[in-house]
C-alpha cells in the first residue's frame, strides 16, 4: 500500500534526495583537491595513497549502516537521521583540522559513519511510503536529484581549490549538514510508533538473517557490490585517469560532472522504463548491454596499450556509467521489496555489504593502477559478469521474468511487486 507524504511531493522527493546527496557531497567535492592534498602532505605527484581518503570513507559509510538501520526501527527515521548529520559534521571538523594522512583517513572514516545515517534513513522512508513499481519510480525521481550534487561539486571544488586551501571544502560540508539538519525539521516520521521495533541484539541478529537467507535479497544485493566495486574504483582514480592517462587535468571538472548528468538524465528515464517495462525486465536488459559495452571498451583499452583517444574513451565510459545509473535504483528496489516488515534494518544491512565489500573490491583495482585504463577497464567486465553471473543464479537462470505484468493494473489492495 501506498502512502501519501505530509509534505508536497517535490519538497518531499528534493529532500530525501539532498539528505542522501551528503554523502555523495563528502566524496565528489574534494576530487579536484587530491593535487594540492598530495602536495601539502608531501605524496608524490602520481601517487595513489590519496584514494585511501575515498577507500576509508566508504568503509566508514558501510560500518555506520550496520547501526543505524536497528536505530531507525526501534526510535523512528527522524531522530536516526539528526544523529547522522551530527555525526557527520564531526567526521567534517576532524578531516578540517588532521595535520596528517593517518589523522585525515580516520577523520573520513567518522566522516563516512555520519553520511551512513541519511543514506539508511532515506531507504526506509521510502519503503515506509512505497511499495512495488512505485517505489522504484521514487526510488529514481531521488537518485536524479540525488546526482546534481556529482554534476556541481567538482567544479565547485576545484574553484575553491585555486583561491584557497583545500581544508575549506570540508567546512563547506559541514555547514551542508547544518542547513540539512535545518531543513529535515519539516520532515514527518513515518515509522508509526506500534511498528517499532525493540533495540535487542537478537531481534537485529534474526533481521539480518532474514536478509542474508531471502534468495532475491541477498542476490540482487551481491550483484550491486560487485557493481559497486568497480563504481568506488572510478571515483577514487578518475582524477588520476584524466590527469595522468589522458593529460587533461583542468577537464576532469567538466567530464566528471557531465557524465554524473548523464547518469541523472537516465535515472529520470528509467521511471517510463519501469512503467512500461516492469523493475526486473528493465535490470536485466540494462545489465547484459553493460557487460557488452565493458567487453567494447576493454577490447578498445587492449587495441591501444591502454591508452584510447580521450573522444573514444568517453562514450564508452559514459554509457557505462549510464547502465549503473539505471541498475543501482532497480537492483535496491529488488531487494528491498520482500523486506516491508524490517525496511530500516535491511537497509542497512544491504547497504554495508554492498559498501564494505565493494570498497574493498574498488582498493584492489586503485592499487593496480598502471598509468593507463587497462585495469578500470578489466574491472568494469569482470565485475560486471560476476554481477551477471550471481543474478543469474538468483533468477534460477530465467532473465526478464516480470512478477507484475508491466500492462496490467494490480488487484485493488493488493500491494505490487518488483
Amino acid at each position: 500500500m501506498t502512502r501519501r507524504p505530509a509534505l508536497g511531493r517535490v519538497e518531499f522527493t528534493a529532500m530525501l534526495a539532498m539528505s542522501m546527496a551528503l554523502a555523495a557531497l563528502g566524496l565528489d567535492l574534494m576530487l579536484p583537491a587530491f593535487g594540492a592534498i598530495r602536495a601539502d602532505l608531501g605524496l608524490a605527484s602520481d601517487s595513489t595513497a590519496v584514494a585511501g581518503l575515498v577507500t576509508a570513507y566508504m568503509l566508514g559509510l558501510a560500518a555506520g549502516q550496520l547501526f543505524y538501520g536497528p536505530l531507525a526501527d526501534r526510535y523512528g527515521r527522524r531522530p536516526t537521521l539528526f544523529v547522522g548529520f551530527g555525526v557527520y559534521a564531526v567526521g567534517a571538523l576532524l578531516c578540517t583540522v588532521a595535520p596528517s594522512l593517518d589523522l585525515l583517513l580516520l577523520g573520513r572514516f567518522v566522516w563516512g559513519l555520519g553520511a551512513a545515517g541519511p543514506r539508511v534513513v532515506t531507504l526506509a522512508v521510502v519503503r515506509d511510503m512505497f511499495e512495488g513499481e512505485q517505489m522504484a519510480r521514487a526510488m529514481s525521481f531521488i537518485m536524479a536529484v540525488f546526482i546534481i550534487v556529482p554534476v556541481v561539486a567538482p567544479t565547485l571544488g576545484a574553484a575553491v581549490v585555486t583561491v584557497t586551501t583545500w581544508r575549506v571544502l570540508f567546512v563547506l560540508c559541514l555547514v551542508a549538514a547544518a542547513a540539512m539538519g535545518v531543513w529535515a525539521r519539516r520532515l514527518p516520521e513515518t515509522l508509526p510508533v506500534e511498528s517499532r521495533l525493540e533495540l535487542r541484539l537478537g531481534r537485529v541478529a534474526r533481521a539480518a538473517r532474514l536478509v542474508v537467507t531471502h534468495r532475491q535479497t541477498l542476490g540482487y544485493t551481491l550483484a550491486l557490490t560487485s557493481l559497486y566495486g568497480v563504481f568506488t574504483s572510478y571515483i577514487a582514480s578518475s582524477e588520476i585517469i584524466f590527469g595522468e592517462t589522458f593529460g587533461r587535468p583542468e577537464a576532469f571538472p567538466v567530464i566528471f560532472g557531465g557524465i554524473a548528468a548523464s547518469m541523472g538524465l537516465a535515472m529520470l528515464g528509467n521511471t517510463r522504463l519501469v512503467r512500461r517495462f516492469g523493475t526486473r525486465r528493465t535490470a536485466h536488459a540494462v545489465l547484459l548491454g553493460y557487460v557488452v559495452v565493458a567487453g567494447v571498451l576493454l577490447a578498445v583499452a587492449l587495441a591501444t596499450a591502454g591508452r584510447p583517444p580521450l573522444a573514444v574513451f568517453l562514450p564508452l565510459l559514459a554509457s557505462i556509467l549510464v547502465g549503473h545509473g539505471l541498475l543501482i535504483p532497480n537492483f535496491n528496489t529488488i531487494a528491498m521489496a520482500p523486506m516491508a516488515a524490517r525496511a530500516g534494518t535491511a537497509a542497512s544491512v544491504i547497504g554495508a555489504i554492498q559498501l564494505a565489500v565493494g570498497a574493498t573490491l574498488g582498493a584492489v583495482l586503485d592499487r593496480l593502477f598502471d598509468g593507463t585504463i587497462l585495469p578500470i577497464s578489466f574491472g568494469f567486465l569482470g565485475y560486471g559478469i560476476v554481477a551477471l553471473l550471481i543474478v543469474l543464479a538468483t533468477e534460477r537462470g530465467t532473465l526478464f521474468r516480470p512478477l507484475v505484468d508491466p500492462v496490467t493494473r494490480p488487484t485493488p489492495g493488493r500491494p505490487q511487486q518488483a
